[in-house]
């Protein structure tokens, strides 16, 4: 009998059972073109539905590792490899009773900010095999980069504004220029001058233009744009360091928003300090940001480890040791010191704590809920 539409036999076969003999000779059931076809659509339907599932839930993936990776660069470590970070670990749990070299220290200090800023981290490390582990490395890597490119972009801009405002420089610096910066306009020339000398004196700025050997512009030297009102006391060199009003402008520009940038006036002194922030406290957003603005202020135009005789990963070490590795308990304290006053410029002053029950107790909130019960009491006994 024929099914309504086919024009044929049930999937083809005839009703006289000639079919089933030849099933039975060749191990099939003869069935219509357009009924395999049909089943050959669905079943492809189903694979295209299942690779757009798969799709999405890679997509997914990929744009999570990505935005989470963009905090690796900004507050874990500018430089060094994740994969490094990862090995070190992994080498620390096999040789527990191995000496460590200062490199080494630095890259286990990377992986502990690491588990920090993405805590879910090390455990997903563990569960995954070896090459689903290296593509998730892969796109935390690609988010990374991409965060230090924009932030490099966007302190070339501000960067040119703050100096021409801050140094009042002739012509102003371009923010669209970064030829016409570095030790050939006076102005960046001074702020990144060398400590040790005075970019006042014609031979020492001659000497580093020159790039003779007297005058060797390093890694080796604290920069003047790194010191509160960008001078140094050769007496004191820790005096002042790491406090100067274009690195409070950078950090808040890049961890705040650019806008709260001009917001850095005031002594950034007093009792009120915010207790666990950290973000203003972790040595490696900071250390970033003066990079950061060091590359912002020369005249290197796309981003590189060295330039000329200075090297900028030398020059984060220097940074993350200097917060890290102080050399005893009185070191210690000024770097705590030194931190608390990055907080207070940063995020403000705090006064909860004199908030006590007395004085909350005369706010109009107290005060509102008091003159409600009274209220209350009244049509009681007036009822």
């Amino acid at each position: 009998m024929s099914l309504p539409g086919d024009g044929s036999a049930e999937d083809g076969s005839a009703g006289d059972g000639s079919a089933l003999i030849t099933a039975e000779a060749s191990l099939c059931v003869p069935t219509t073109p357009h009924a395999r076809a049909k089943r050959r659509i669905a079943a492809l339907t189903e694979e295209i539905e299942a690779l757009k599932q798969d799709k999405a839930i890679k997509q997914r993936k990929t744009t999570y590792y990505v935005s989470q990776g963009r905090a690796i660069r900004r507050m874990v470590t500018l430089y060094s490899p994740i994969d490094d970070l990862v090995d070190e670990n992994d080498r620390r749990c096999e040789e527990t009773d191995s000496e460590n070299t200062t490199e080494q220290d630095r890259l286990q200090r990377g992986y502990i900010e690491l588990a920090k800023s993405l805590p879910w981290m090390h455990d997903k490390l563990a569960s995954l095999d070896h090459e689903e582990s290296e593509e998730m490395l892969k796109k935390l890597k690609r988010g990374a980069d991409s965060a230090r490119g924009d932030d490099t972009g966007t302190l070339k801009d501000l960067v040119a504004s703050w100096v021409n405002i801050e140094c009042c420089p002739t012509p102003l610096i371009r923010a669209d220029d970064k030829h016409h910066r570095g030790f050939i306009n006076d102005a960046c020339g001074k702020l990144l001058c060398p400590a040790e000398w005075r970019w006042e004196d014609p031979t020492v700025r001659a000497g580093i233009r020159g790039r003779t050997t007297s005058f060797i512009v390093s890694e080796n030297s604290w920069p003047a744009f790194m010191y509160e009102n960008y001078e140094a006391n050769a007496e004191n060199l820790e005096h002042g360091l790491m406090k100067s009003k274009l690195l409070v402008m950078g950090f808040k520009a890049i961890f705040t928003s650019p806008s709260s940038a001009n917001e850095v006036d005031g002594d950034g002194d007093g009792a009120d300090v915010i207790e666990n922030c950290r973000r203003a406290r972790r040595r490696s957003d900071q250390a970033k940001v003066k990079t950061c603005i060091r590359f912002a202020l020369s005249n290197i135009t796309s981003w590189r480890t060295v330039d000329g005789d200075f090297d900028y990963q030398i020059f984060w070490n220097n940074i993350v040791d200097f917060f890290e590795d102080p050399p005893g308990a009185a070191a210690r304290s000024r770097i705590n010191k030194l931190l608390e006053w990055w907080t207070r410029k940063v995020f403000g002053r705090n006064h909860r704590q004199d908030l006590t029950l007395e004085v909350v107790s005369k706010m109009s909130v107290s005060a509102l809920a008091a003159q409600r019960l009274r209220m209350e009491d009244a049509a009681l006994d007036s009822e």
